[in-house]
């Protein structure tokens, strides 16, 4: 059936009539069709958010006001910037509009602010209406708030993924982080270890004070674990009483087994479990990257069988290679024997003198310490300083030196001559501590002048730039004390911090001096370190002087002072000639 108006009309002697019928069929269907689309734009459950060719809102439904919590009135007229949240930077915005503009469309998952201030997540399409002339008409936006469904999957992604006991990473993410830091350590050529830590007669517990108990203690393990690495390593549960541990971006392999030492310290600490105090102990197994392997499963493999390794030696760390095995056993030997060798005051201090070049006078000594092992007999610096310093007993072995050498040279002064000694002190002694009001006080208290004692760092430590140091450099030549830049010349040497340290002497490193008679560059360079560090006001000292030509071009060259086996090897004071 079709729908027609009807009109009639009469003329006006009444005889004539005139109908006209149109066909509004079209037009009632386009009116029941736009009622339809008004109802659905009013019912639907999406947002709709609807623009003109400037951006401007035009209209809303209603729940777009559901959803973003704006009335109408408040956004018509407005740019759709007003739900802009802070959670996008001004990139993601330019490849939104980069792609609307290319495309006319845009879907993608955006986190926009509702009246309230919070920030929601949204599913949201755009659409671009277009007249016949191609140009922009108008944009549709339709969106969906899928806060929800993101929380779940959260919370099923963190189920998957965590342990939930102790909140660390399970089995399936330790694997999935495991083959991104290996990928990363290829990449950058560093190395990776990872440790597999088990809790010894750990069913024990569980049999005996019942599985609460058990799940307290795992709870603490993790804890404790944790603790004994950093921040940006791994670790994880990978079931039952195994642990696993990722440490990355390793350039000292050696850190690994002190972390590994203090984690068996840490875990053999006593647990109290319902009242009761309970004592266990871990076993680890060690395996590196590339060392022991390059395929995840090869490195689970290889730190499997270390770990069973280091249970049947008897609750301990073991590595997967005998000479990493060998190597770290002896570092912790080594860090054991210097905390003995402090209580029982092994150590002993040398002096080597150092001499005045131009009227042969020994004004000045180097306090060097030496330390003799009951065992081993005498260790060399070079071995134990680094490894003093790394688990921070460089400071009480530097405080013991230190003390020697002061009274020593008080001894020296007695007849009124002004005899100075110098004190090594590494960058780890300016790090924590405060030396720099105890020296000086003891100094005072055996009556002892700063000037007596002359503080020796390497370049390195100049280098570091931070403020902290100068601060404390400062406060020990505030005392009188003297400064000396050793190894000079075998780093980064820059003269804007001889400068700004107002260092005392310049001590040219060995290096250098060996090749005074032979290599034209290291006479080259001596000459040019001691006409520069004159004109700055600083003397030179030269070690390691073996001969007489090396002494001689020196005093030619214009260097102040010289120590070395030419004039005399380090010696305690009892045997001291000089």
């Amino acid at each position: 059936p079709r729908l027609a108006y009807c009109e009639a009309h009469l003329n006006a002697s009444g005889q004539t009539c005139r109908a006209a019928l149109l066909d509004i069929t079209e037009r009632k269907q386009a009116e029941a069709e736009l009622r339809i689309s008004a109802s659905v734009y009013q019912t639907l459950t999406e947002g709709v958010l609807i623009t003109d060719a400037e951006n401007r809102i035009l209209s809303v439904n209603p729940a777009f006001t559901r959803l973003t919590g704006y009335p109408a009135a408040d956004v018509l007229g407005q740019n759709p910037r007003v739900l802009k949240s802070r959670w996008h930077d001004a990139a993601f915005y330019r490849d939104l509009w980069a792609t609307l503009l290319a495309t006319g469309q845009w879907e993608g998952e955006i986190v926009n602010r509702r009246q309230t201030g919070e920030e929601f997540t949204e599913w949201l399409s755009i659409h671009t209406v277009y007249d016949a002339a191609g140009q922009v008409q108008r944009r549709i936006g339709l969106f969906t708030d899928i806060s929800e469904q993101k929380r779940i999957a959260a919370k099923i992604w963190k189920q998957a993924n965590y342990d939930s006991l102790t909140g660390l990473p399970n089995r399936q993410l330790f694997q999935d982080r495991l083959e991104q830091d290996l990928d990363q350590a290829r990449r950058a050529g560093q190395t990776l270890a990872v440790l597999f830590i088990d809790l010894d007669d750990f069913k024990t517990v569980n049999d005996t004070l019942g599985h609460a108990a058990g799940d307290h203690l795992l709870v603490e393990a993790a804890r404790r674990v944790l603790a004994c690495v950093r921040s940006t390593d791994t670790v994880a549960r990978m079931g039952g009483d195994e642990f696993t541990v990722i440490m990355a971006g390793l350039k000292d392999s050696g850190r690994v087994g002190l972390a590994a030492q203090a984690m068996l310290e840490a875990l053999a600490q006593p647990f109290v479990l319902n009242g009761e105090t309970v004592h266990l102990t871990a076993s680890i197994g060690i395996t590196l990257y590339p060392v022991d392997g390059a395929a995840p499963l090869d490195i689970m493999k290889h730190a499997d069988q270390a770990m069973y390794a280091a249970k049947q030696q008897g609750n301990r760390f073991h590595y997967f290679t005998e000479a990493l095995q060998t190597a770290a056993l002896a570092r912790l030997q080594l860090i054991k024997d210097l905390r003995v060798a402090l209580d029982e005051e092994q150590f002993r201090v040398y002096f080597q003198p150092i001499v005045d070049l131009k009227t042969g006078q020994i004004a000045k000594a180097e306090a060097l310490v030496r330390w003799q092992h009951p065992t081993r007999g005498l260790v060399s610096p070079g071995e134990f300083i680094p490894v003093a310093e790394e688990c921070g007993l460089i400071h009480a072995l530097g405080e013991q030196v230190f003390r020697v050498a002061a009274q020593w040279v008080l001894e020296r002064r007695r007849d009124g001559a002004p005899f100075q000694v110098s004190v090594n002190k590494s960058p780890a002694q300016f790090v924590g501590g405060n030396t720099e009001q105890t020296w000086p006080a003891w100094l005072a208290a055996i009556g002892l002048p700063g000037a007596a004692i002359v503080i020796e760092v390497t370049e390195g430590l100049l280098l570091l730039d931070q403020p902290e140091i100068l601060a404390k450099l400062q406060q020990f030549r505030a005392a009188g004390m003297g400064l000396a830049i050793d190894d000079f010349g075998t780093g980064y040497s820059a003269l804007s911090y001889l400068k700004k340290f107002h260092a005392d002497y310049l001590k040219i490193d060995i290096s250098f001096i060996r090749g005074l008679e032979t290599n034209p560059e290291d006479r080259a360079l001596c000459e040019a370190i001691i006409v520069m560090a004159h004109k700055l006001g600083i003397q030179v000292i030269a070690e390691g002087v073996e001969t007489t030509a090396q002494c001689d071009w020196l005093r030619d060259a214009g260097c102040d002072c010289a120590q070395g086996y030419l004039f005399a090897r380090p010696a305690p004071a009892e045997a001291i000639a000089w």
